[in-house]
């Protein structure tokens, strides 16, 4: 399949979500490369419309999830129900079985939820007592979370963000972005010509995954992608000070994420093969939350995007 159809796809979503350009992109690349994401940044920045202008433009059905912090397993996954006339248990379905699942402010659910939710999104399925339910064969999470707030949330542990296949940073809309949005909440078209709505079936997406796949990697990008995820790991080969701002380097899973992405993100740019400027670009949404920092490094306010870029810099991609 050619990337036509999401470059389409991508320049409507933009047309319909002004200055956040970055997010759009991030999106179709999850999408392509078939894992979950998380979003950060305060309220208003156009998270959850995002996902639900993705979700009329795709064959699935869409959901929004509340996390609070008294809601329980069963209000995601669902429960059996018993039935008087039949005398026995079936299973109603939660919400969570949706091919789109926005999952608002996730880290104000407790630890219970929060695995029933890691069990979604790494086994894409469900277990309710002695059953297991599969979940849908498209099936892609985007969570939010609000950095301002820290009253009353559970952050969400290691493992889980290990799950989670980008994590992005959202922005301010600049002021020519937003007066557009104004123009745009008002009803008036921006541009001459208004972008028109682009619909994409599930089977179109499963054949999108499987050009993006194919998408040639280079033996010198595997290395590169190997080296950069092992420096993590032994920061001492290439830097004392990075050394002292990572206690811990990434799993296996982010080699595997870097890939998966670099080839998306190259499909999604017209092109059949992966330069080490796909993976530099990926690197940040896939490593940045999977660095665990040092004390040192986090009382000096040290950003997990400052480390990224110090490896981009210390590992060289020839």
């Amino acid at each position: 399949m050619h990337s036509d159809t999401f470059q389409q796809l991508q320049q409507y979503l933009n047309s319909q979500i002004i200055g956040q350009s970055e997010l759009v992109k991030q999106l179709l690349v999850a999408l392509l490369a078939d894992g979950h994401i998380l979003v950060e940044g305060p309220p208003g920045l156009a998270k959850t419309r995002a996902v639900k202008t993705l979700s009329d433009c795709i064959e699935g059905d869409y959901h929004r999830i509340q996390f609070t912090p008294d809601l329980l397993p069963a209000d995601l996954t669902g429960t059996d129900i018993y039935r008087p006339e039949t005398g026995e248990f079936t299973f109603q379905q939660g919400p969570v079985f949706n091919s789109l699942i926005l999952a608002d402010e996730i880290n104000r659910a407790p630890a219970k939820v929060q695995a029933a939710m890691l069990e979604a999104m790494a086994e894409k399925q469900i277990t309710a007592g002695r059953k297991t339910y599969p979940l849908p064969e498209l099936f892609l999470v985007m969570a939010t979370q609000n950095p301002i707030e820290q009253e009353g949330t559970y952050p969400l542990p290691e493992a889980q963000l290990d799950r989670f296949l980008l994590h992005l940073e959202v922005s301010y809309p600049d002021a020519e972005s937003e007066l557009a949005i104004l123009r745009l909440n008002r009803g008036e078209a921006l541009g001459e010509t208004p972008q028109e709505k682009v619909f994409i079936s599930q089977q179109e997406i499963f054949q999108a995954r499987e050009s993006a796949l194919a998408v040639h990697m280079a033996e010198g990008i595997e290395q590169y992608i190997v080296r950069l995820v092992l420096a993590t790991r032994v920061p001492d080969k290439y830097s004392k000070q990075l050394s002292d701002q990572l206690e811990m380097g990434v799993s296996p899973r982010a080699s595997i994420a870097l890939d998966r992405c670099s080839r998306a993100h190259a499909w999604l740019n017209g092109r059949d093969y992966v330069t080490p400027e796909d993976v530099q670009t990926m690197a940040f949404p896939v490593l940045r939350h999977r660095l665990l920092l040092s004390y040192q490094a986090q009382a000096e306010g040290i950003h997990p995007n400052q480390i990224v870029q110090q490896l981009i810099s210390l590992v060289g991609s020839a």
